[in-house]
């Protein structure tokens, strides 16, 4: 199999980006027209990190994501399911704690970290209201998520084009800068069938997570969603 189906057979995802892994980083700067550098720098002033605090960064990859919370002062865990990432990761970044993990079933206790991140990886995951459960459930209470991921621009003439771009260029360039261009298909394909803002929100809502919110990047091929475990005992996970 060259691409991971829509339905997200966790090997054949892994598989996938253990693939793509050696030019990740510098398809995703090309791809996104250079805009991928100024999303996680909003992903890094939404989430604040702060000195002392404990951040899992989820679908980490090569740990790129998790630079501007190590920076900021606290103890980063990035964490991955792909292999392939995390060796590539760990030869950039020897000192990080990369961890293997699958975000529906969390190597972690309860309550562990401050605040859970995941950027452009929740689309990839096999059920996605486990992993929203899974995320609150290491939270400590008061804690917060923060998820970065392809949405739908609010726009309709500029989602047109932009649905234009990611079924018929997309394609064709990742062809010439990327190690495996069948993966960039499959990422156009579950982008376009990804849940809207409001619908994501929902599903968050629904995870046991309060206050949640979004703010979109990019006239919307980006959004920012953030949402807080509660302090009592409220929610499908307390």
């Amino acid at each position: 199999m060259t691409r991971a189906s829509l339905d997200k057979k966790p090997h054949e995802v892994a598989a996938m980006f253990d693939d793509v892994a050696a030019k990740y980083d510098l398809t995703n700067d090309v791809l996104s027209l250079g805009q991928a550098r100024l999303w996680r720098r909003a992903v890094a002033d939404a989430v604040d990190a702060r000195p002392g605090e404990r951040v899992l960064d989820l679908a980490a990859g090569t740990a790129t994501s998790s630079l501007p919370f190590v920076e900021a002062g606290a103890f980063t865990v990035p964490c991955d399911f792909s292999l392939g990432m995390l060796r590539e990761g760990k030869q950039r970044h020897p000192w990080m704690p990369l961890t293997a993990g699958d975000a529906t079933r969390l190597p972690f206790a309860d309550g562990t970290f401050d605040a859970v991140t995941i950027s452009f990886g929740l689309r990839n995951v096999s059920a996605v209201d486990t992993a929203l459960a899974e995320m609150r459930r290491v939270t400590k209470p008061g804690g917060r998520v923060l998820i970065c991921e392809f949405s739908h621009p609010t726009w309709a003439p500029f989602r047109t084009v932009y649905t234009e771009y990611l079924m018929r260029a997309l394609p064709p360039l990742a062809r010439r800068v990327s190690s495996s261009p069948d993966a960039y298909v499959y990422l156009a394909e579950s982008i376009r069938e990804w849940p809207n803002q409001p619908q994501l929100a929902a599903r968050l809502q629904d995870a046991g997570w309060t206050r949640v919110a979004w703010r979109n990047l990019t006239g919307g091929i980006v959004a920012l969603h953030r949402g807080f475990r509660p302090t009592g005992p409220t929610g499908p996970t307390d």
